[in-house]
């Protein structure tokens, strides 16, 4: 399934972005193992947080978390304390070559029973639950936030604490500041100085929790913003965020889109002046922006270099090749000169008409490419529906802002409902 995307008649518009699914999946791991009832409001209604749902309420042996990395990071530490739980761990083919091996080989250290069932170091696992032991471990930092993540989340219930030293950079840095601090607001005795993070064994609080909008959704949002006149009302999105991807805002001012925030929410408008020089930046706190950054950069003819993103190699897709491969079909030439970065010098190769964006199964390629219909008489974007991840409501949203989506199957324009 394609859908062919145009832009001749957008105006301004109230959206209400999804909330966090980064937020949601540790709250719902949180609540899990404090055996809480109580609510979490606003909770993220995309596949990976159903997916994570699902395993968490069903009581089965064998459990297939399809393409949702971060239950699979989470869940394999969450079943690993479970005592007397034995269960079979996988997912998609895609996430069978995705590592693991750093987050197993910490949990091994404070006792796990963890089996690769093939290749070693990628999923499936099989799992044996039971009481871990805490001690002084050591993980790599330039890995996964989210293996560093998952240990934290069940630290709390480790028998006498852990303490884990980060070694060398630390990528996404973040995301794992936003797992201490929800982390902390759930009762938790939890401090990093540095590198250096030690929790104490103190059970989590049973409380309701409220998921705040999603940062990284509301990129989007600020890519479009950037790339015509008009202005965007982004319901409930906070001024003040546990969420690395909040600086996008700042990020965007360089674009001249200005961020006002207020009782509603936050208002994003060009603002008419901006910084057209080259872009440097280090995105290694928050890669998931990456591919809106340079697309937005490249349809604005700034040029850009974007460091910091190794780890966008083991996503939902190699993002770095899928970027370079997508982005030549509307005319821009990026390139990898090191495997942690992206650059894009002004060179143009020709575009081929019609533009069909592959989105190699990966959410964040269907939505960085998106705006581009705004520089182009039509895009057409195929598979869709992958936005279910992280954004389900994002084709409809962009029907409230104006642009027009055809479904290649039957022809007809979609209609908001």
């Amino acid at each position: 399934m394609k859908y062919r995307i145009t832009a001749h008649h957008t105006h301004s518009c109230d959206i209400q972005l999804p909330a966090s699914k980064s937020i949601s999946n540790r709250a719902l791991i949180i609540r899990a193992l404090a055996h809480s009832s109580q609510p979490i409001h606003q909770l993220a209604g995309c596949d990976d947080t159903t997916t994570l749902i699902n395993a968490l309420n069903d009581n089965k042996t064998f459990v297939d978390i399809d393409n949702a990395g971060t239950a699979m990071r989470f869940l394999t530490a969450y079943y690993a304390i479970q005592e007397g739980c034995s269960v079979t761990l996988t997912g998609s083919q895609r996430m069978q070559q995705r590592p693991i091996g750093p987050l197993v080989e910490a949990l091994q250290q404070v006792g796990a029973h963890i089996n690769f069932l093939g290749e070693k170091g990628f999923p499936p696992l099989h799992i044996h639950g039971g009481s871990l032991q805490g001690s002084h471990i050591t993980m790599p930092g330039n890995i996964s936030s989210q293996f560093i993540s998952a240990m934290l989340l069940i630290a709390p219930y480790i028998k006498h604490g852990i303490r884990i030293s980060l070694q060398g950079e630390v990528l996404s840095l973040p995301y794992i500041d936003m797992t201490i601090g929800i982390m902390q607001q759930f009762g938790a005795l939890v401090t990093r100085q540095g590198n250096n993070i030690e929790v104490l064994p103190s059970p989590y609080k049973a409380i309701p929790y409220n998921i705040e909008p999603d940062y990284t959704a509301a990129s989007y949002w600020y890519a479009i913003a950037a790339l015509n006149n008009n202005a965007y009302r982004l319901a409930h999105l906070p001024a003040h965020s546990l969420q690395g991807d909040a600086h996008i805002a700042s990020y965007a001012s360089l674009w001249g889109v200005s961020t006002t925030f207020d009782s509603f929410g936050a208002t994003i408008k060009p603002s008419g002046t901006y910084n057209s020089n080259p872009l440097k930046i280090n995105l290694s706190g928050e890669p998931d922006l990456a591919q809106t950054i340079a697309m937005t950069c490249a349809l604005r003819e700034q040029h850009f270099c974007i460091e910091g993103i190794a780890n966008l190699r083991i996503k939902e897709s190699n993002r770095i090749d899928a970027l370079i491969s997508e982005a030549a079909k509307l005319g821009y030439c990026f390139s990898s000169p090191r495997h942690d970065c992206l650059v894009w010098n002004g060179q143009r190769c020709q575009v081929h008409y019609p533009i069909v964006i592959d989105t190699h199964n990966d959410h964040r390629m269907a939505m960085s490419f998106a705006p581009a219909a705004l520089r182009f008489d039509e895009i057409w974007i195929d598979n869709p529906m992958v936005v279910t991840k992280s954004y389900p409501q994002f084709w409809n949203d962009l029907l409230k802002a104006g642009f027009t989506i055809t479904h290649n199957d039957n022809k007809e324009n979609i209609s908001c409902s």
